[in-house]
């Protein structure tokens, strides 16, 4: 049986947080570089059914596409490779095949037979892979397979990949497998013994894989390599090493310097002749390693600072924005737990920016609202994001004015809920994507900050909360200086505020660090950093 879209499988073993996710966006990447129409999908083993429960420490960001989709934080990496919006089939997980499989059990469909992991779970999973293909009709799906060979988790996910083999053809699909080459120090030798023994227990559960990306912290000697290839049962020029780079957009490139695309496009039987365009990526992967503008600071205030995944989508925006001011962003993060108004001069005193992050709960909510009075009346370039904006909105209803108990109703409550929760959220008690989700339409005032930044009048962004601004403090808030400059034209919340007479000062309900990408760098962030770069200079002279 063939198959018009082509198919390719990113599995890795040895130790997970080896970047299959990169490895995907990248392959990818140089495929859409040389005119295939193509996407990526990231299969999870765990049975949540989304990430959106999940604590950020878990599993990192929660990453959410246009149609509302809570997702894995790799289909951000996907979006930021490719340019392209991805959606609620570019993720699934375990949870949301079995729940699939169950409801179809529960009507009948099975008629009577007994529910098996195969049949029924992997036919389930193999009619999820193909659902890009044959829906959008790409050229190439490339699926990333989370967790390591070996995983109990896996197993499912690795036989339905075995069967897809058979039934699409060896010539419609391949696998790429991503694996370790340690490096002992004592001995001074790379080990590959590591990366057989991966292998193997791939082939233990029936897939031979075709090409073998090796990584590793340093360079891959011929020698390591033909031994790879040799007891691995793959082409030696099938043996490709990623090794660690200043910046994950370089990866793209050193593929295509091992020629990945060629090996791939060939042994799917695919058109290798076809020119590749890579030079407004190699001019960005330039501006990001040799900025000539310097640096400039700026603080990242949230309360999952230990784990920086945790604002994956945040740090990526800030390196897009960098590189069209042809500056370093260099971040600081901070927790916002240990900010108090006694020492958040030392610590945000050196800070050119101050973004105040996304986040839940009553958890340091108190450090970030210090941290957002600091910037107001210190003239520093501000960005709140969701509940950023919200404590913007807190912090200005309390000190300017002079509703000292005001507050969200998130954390309990309060005489002057300046942030309540929205109606229809009322009565909710699920929590997994029960909030507003997915893009959402609104209207920015002309001569605004945001308005300048975006060029337009009419934006479309994506959200993530439950609370929002409450409009019975709007005429309030206004008459005082904060201005509601973005309104959703549907449902008249607010989505945008901003401090008048403050040079640089935008609190926003959405998530823009959700659509910023390499080739389309969020205009927001383009215009806080230039705000930053400007204070940093009046502040120098």
């Amino acid at each position: 049986m063939k198959s018009q879209t082509k198919y390719i499988f990113v599995t890795g073993g040895v130790a997970s947080s080896l970047g299959k996710g990169i490895i995907a966006a990248s392959l990818a990447k140089l495929l859409q570089s040389r005119g295939y129409s193509v996407t990526i999908q990231k299969l999870d083993p765990y049975i949540n059914i989304d990430p959106g429960t999940l604590n950020p420490y878990e599993h990192g960001e929660c990453y959410v596409t246009e149609d509302g989709a809570e997702t894995d934080l790799d289909l951000g990496h996907y979006e930021r490779f490719l340019g392209r919006p991805t959606s609620q089939a570019n993720n699934v997980t375990t949870g949301r095949i079995y729940q699939s499989v169950i409801n179809k059990e529960r009507r009948g469909e099975f008629l009577g037979k007994t529910v098996q992991v195969i049949p029924h779970i992997t036919d389930e999973i193999k009619r999820r892979i193909q659902l890009l293909g044959t829906k959008h009709k790409y050229d190439v799906v490339i699926t990333e397979i989370g967790g390591t060979v070996g995983d109990i988790e896996s197993l499912p996910y690795i036989e339905s990949v075995r069967q897809l083999r058979y039934e699409l053809g060896f010539r419609n699909t391949l696998v790429v497998h991503l694996t370790l080459i340690p490096y002992m120090r004592a001995s001074g030798e790379l080990k590959t013994k590591p990366t057989q023994h991966s292998v193997k227990a791939l082939q233990e559960n029936g897939l031979q894989p075709d090409v073998l990306v090796l990584r590793s912290e340093m360079p891959l000697t011929e020698e390591v390599k033909r031994k790879v290839a040799l007891f691995c049962n793959v082409e030696p020029d099938a043996v490709v090493a990623s090794l660690d780079v200043p910046t994950i957009y370089e990866v793209p490139l050193m593929m295509l310097d091992q020629k990945l695309d060629i090996v791939a496009l060939r042994k799917l039987g695919l058109d290798t002749e076809r020119p590749i365009d890579l030079e407004k990526w190699r001019d960005f992967v330039d501006r990001v390693k040799h900025p000539d503008k310097g640096e400039v600071k700026i603080a990242l205030v949230g309360k999952y600072t230990e784990l920086p995944d945790a604002y994956k989508s945040i740090s990526e925006a800030f390196v897009h924005a960098g590189a069209t001011n042809h500056v370093k962003v260099r971040l600081q993060y901070v927790n916002s737990e240990k900010i108090t108004e006694g020492n958040v001069a030392a610590v945000l005193g050196e800070m050119s920016g101050i973004l105040v992050a996304p986040g839940f709960g009553h958890r340091g909510l108190e450090g970030k609202i210090v941290a957002v009075r600091y910037a107001r009346e210190n003239l520093v370039p501000f960005l709140g994001i969701c509940l950023g904006m919200q404590c913007s909105v807190i912090e200005f209803a309390r000190n300017v004015l002079g509703l000292a108990e005001a507050n969200s109703t998130e954390t309990g409550a309060t005489p002057d809920p300046v942030i309540d929760l929205m109606e229809e959220q009322k009565g909710i008690t699920e929590k997994g994507g029960t909030m507003r989700l997915g893009a959402y339409p609104c209207t920015l005032a002309e001569g605004s900050h945001a308005y300048r930044a975006y060029g337009k009048a009419n934006i479309s962004e994506r959200h993530r909360h439950r609370y929002e601004f409450n409009n019975k403090y709007k005429d309030a808030l206004e008459a005082a200086g904060m201005i509601a400059t973005g309104i959703n034209p549907d449902t008249n919340l607010v989505e945008v505020v901003e401090v008048q007479g403050h040079p640089w000062f935008v609190g926003v309900q959405y998530h823009p660090e959700y659509k910023s990408t390499v080739v389309n760098p969020h205009p927001l962030f383009v215009d806080f950093v230039k705000a930053a770069i400007n204070y940093q200079e009046t502040k120098q002279k």
